[in-house]
């Protein structure tokens, strides 16, 4: 079930709000999870017994390590309960990426499981993980309720897409947390502004990168209409659903993770992937990069430290090598920004923020590619190495059609309407006139995003793939 659709928006989000409010207080974690079930079931019911082991193998792993506190066996446990955790997830997510390697290597036949992905198996697999080793280095007590740990593993808000949230960030509002109206208005606020990213711009930006795969008349225009494009699609896209999962974690008491922040505003790459899936990077930097030793270690050391973490960090995003090439097109411009770019960088913001751009639209055309040859082809034509013309009439109506979405993404892409709300509201007059205009934002982008919605129009989720 999408948060983008009218299943969700319409029926099963006021049923569920209605059911949980009118919940007693001590109850409130059983009816989040029963509501959690329930809309993970709604999609793919037999799953829910995968998710349900994960939890149990936590729960077990967090008392047992917790009981054996410093003993050789609480480490034995963590390395148990890490490895059942990350087998599921390989098993569902790789297992017929490396037969697929392995048959290319041997020569040999050996069949693909053609195994359906469990949709949020990344997601809550690494909640899990984060868990067991919080209680293993008692920044975390071990949770002794398991319906508050299904609570949080399941919490239908970050359950399909994240972000990532650490146990141990919430863990007190598992057991304590507020409600009020202006927490509830600003919950209201954060998910209908997600809403109107994903459904009123990433969904028209993704017609127009569907076109560009669909042509075969390409051109060097429509090649960076589509790097342009598609680069803010998967940010409206990916940014949207976060900010409905922090949206609607406030209605129901919770404070989630900013998991973004102005990427494109960025100087360099290192400050970029300090503001993209922020709850992604800091999972992979408190969990493998310091534990691997992070920069505390020889040169060569740290070279490995930081391809290794974004090897997997790619390897996580897909079970395909345009995944993994991608994670290391990262690392080596953060390791080439570390060693001398990055004092050269600090030097010119306009610069920096060029690199970046043309370097992360570079990096989501492989990303976005079926395979490596697609996205060479599209990064050749870009700068001209394929011979294709320089414009045709069909990319011209393509530009002329979504001109308007792709400079009100780039907009909207940058904190200057953040800036110019912020600075309407100094005065007692402009905070009155900001306080009625979104009023009327919000309920007008809620109204175009249910039509859009009742229309039937173009409505993927772009991190269900992952």
């Amino acid at each position: 079930m999408l948060f983008s659709s009218i299943t969700f928006l319409y029926y099963f989000l006021p049923c569920v709000l209605l059911i949980y409010f009118l919940t007693p207080k001590k109850l409130k974690n059983t009816a989040l999870l029963l509501s959690s079930i329930i809309f993970y079931a709604w999609g793919e019911p037999k799953y829910v017994v995968l998710m349900t082991v994960g939890i149990l193998n936590g729960f077990i792993a967090g008392l047992l390590i917790e009981k054996y506190n410093g003993a050789k066996t609480a480490k034995a446990v963590l390395w148990v309960s890490s490895l059942i955790s990350i087998g599921f997830l390989g098993y569902f997510k790789y297992a017929d990426f490396f037969i697929e390697n392995f048959n290319a290597a041997t020569g040999l036949s050996v069949p693909l499981l053609k195994i359906a992905l469990p949709v949020g198996i990344s997601f809550y697999t690494f909640q899990i993980l984060s868990y067991v080793i919080d209680v293993y280095r008692k920044d975390a007590a071990a949770q002794r309720n398991i319906i508050d740990l299904a609570a949080y593993v399941s919490m239908f808000p970050q359950l399909i897409a994240g972000p990532i949230v650490r146990y141990s960030d919430v863990a007190a509002q598992l057991k304590e947390r507020t409600h009020s109206i202006s927490k509830a208005a600003s919950g209201i606020r954060v998910f209908v502004v997600g809403l109107g990213k994903k459904v009123l711009i990433a969904n028209a930006l993704g017609e127009l990168c569907k076109a560009y795969s669909e042509s075969e008349e390409r051109s060097v225009i429509f090649c960076w209409i589509y790097a342009v494009s598609y680069s803010l699609q998967i940010y409206f896209d990916f940014s949207g659903y976060s900010d409905m999962a922090v949206g609607l974690g406030r209605l129901l008491g919770f404070e989630l993770c900013e998991n973004f922040r102005y990427p494109y505003i960025s100087e360099s790459i290192t400050e970029f992937w300090r503001r993209w899936h922020i709850s992604l990077g800091t999972w992979f930097r408190d969990y493998v990069y310091i534990p691997l030793g992070g920069n505390r270690v020889s040169k060569l050391g740290h070279l490995r430290n930081i391809l290794v973490v974004w090897m997997l960090t790619g390897f996580w995003h897909g079970a395909a090598w345009n995944f993994i090439i991608w994670g290391l097109y990262f690392a080596v411009f953060l390791i080439i920004e570390k060693f001398f770019l990055l004092k050269y960088l600090k030097k010119t913001k306009a610069a920096g923020r060029l690199y970046v751009i043309l370097t992360v639209m570079i990096s989501f055309v492989i990303f976005g590619a079926e395979n490596m040859g697609s996205a060479m082809d599209c990064i050749g034509g870009m700068f001209g190495f394929k011979g294709l013309p320089l414009i045709s009439a069909e990319q011209g109506y393509y530009l002329r059609s979504f001109s308007i979405v792709i400079i009100a993404a780039a907009i909207g892409a940058t904190p200057l309407p953040r800036i110019i709300v912020e600075n309407a509201s100094k005065t007692k007059i402009g905070a009155v006139a900001v306080s009625v205009t979104e009023i009327f934002f919000l309920v007008g982008v809620t109204a175009a995003a249910t039509a859009y919605l009742v229309d039937g129009s173009f409505n993927p989720f772009m991190y269900f793939r992952f």
